[in-house]
This record gives structure tokens, C-alpha cells and sequence, in this order.
């Protein structure tokens, strides 16, 4: 079981929302895979994922790749065992070069509260390293910690 379990209320919503968003901060892809079922099935943005493995693989290349990333999830909607979130998150390569990322992602759980399916579309946007938003020491938002004007 991973609480809060289906079918969701606004508040087990923003629930759920949040402690993805925490796990996700982790950049830890041992903890991220387990909020997720052994057959899960991704698409995130054109590459199409199936099961556990793939993703823990796709999150390792992921966060190699995206250097002291930071990320805010919010809620859209939801449903009995749906949800849809908006984010962004921030990071830089290995050149230093920053980048903001935007978008949205649909989101299905199974009765035990597993994430079975999840669907992101993200778009990309170069930054100047001062026109950064999220600024928090690395690991999860700090939970008094607003999200910023402007940012969706």
C-alpha cells in the first residue's frame, strides 16, 4: 500500500502531488521507482517506458544528465484514481548551461495506491543562471516555501 490510496479527494490529491514532488527531489531513483507498479508504463516526452527496471534506468540517465535539479509539482485535477499535475523544474548540464522545464503529467493508480501509468509532456526553455526561480538547499522543497510568482 502507498497512501493515500484511490479514490482520491482533493486533499489525498494534493497529497499525493506533494510526495511525489519530495521523491522526485531526491534525484534517488531507488525511492522514486517504488511509488510505482512492477508493470508501470511511461511516456515521457518522446520515449515510451514499460516496468520498473526501465525507469529506474530512465531516472539514473535523467538525473545524470540534469544537474542540481530542482522541481515543483502542483495539482490540475483529479478523479477517483487520476491525477493531473503541472510542474517545472530547473536544472543545468555539464557545461553549465540552465534550463527551465515545463509541463504536465496525467497520472493513474492502481487500489494500493501504485502509480500505473504516467504520461508527461515537457517543454524546454534556456535560462540565464540569474533568472533562476527555485532556489532551496538540494532534496525536497522546503514546505513553507511558497511557489514563486509567475512560475505557472
Amino acid at each position: 500500500m502507498r497512501p493515500p490510496l484511490p479514490p482520491f479527494t482533493e486533499e489525498t490529491a494534493r497529497q499525493k502531488v506533494r510526495m511525489a514532488e519530495d521523491a522526485w527531489n531526491t534525484r534517488d531513483p531507488d525511492r522514486v521507482v517504488l511509488a510505482y507498479t512492477e508493470d508501470t508504463r511511461w511516456r515521457n516526452r518522446s520515449e515510451f517506458l514499460s516496468g520498473r527496471d526501465a525507469v529506474h534506468g530512465f531516472l539514473v540517465r535523467k538525473w545524470m544528465r540534469e544537474q542540481d535539479y530542482r522541481l515543483i509539482k502542483t495539482l490540475w485535477a483529479w478523479s477517483e484514481d487520476r491525477i493531473a499535475v503541472r510542474f517545472v523544474y530547473e536544472w543545468h548540464d555539464g557545461a553549465g548551461n540552465w534550463t527551465r522545464s515545463h509541463g504536465n503529467e496525467n497520472w493513474r493508480f492502481t487500489v494500493e495506491g501504485l502509480m500505473a501509468e504516467r504520461h508527461a509532456s515537457i517543454n524546454d526553455v534556456p535560462i540565464d543562471e540569474g533568472a533562476r526561480l527555485l532556489h532551496w538547499p538540494e532534496g525536497p522543497r522546503p514546505a513553507n516555501m511558497a511557489v514563486p510568482d509567475g512560475l505557472f
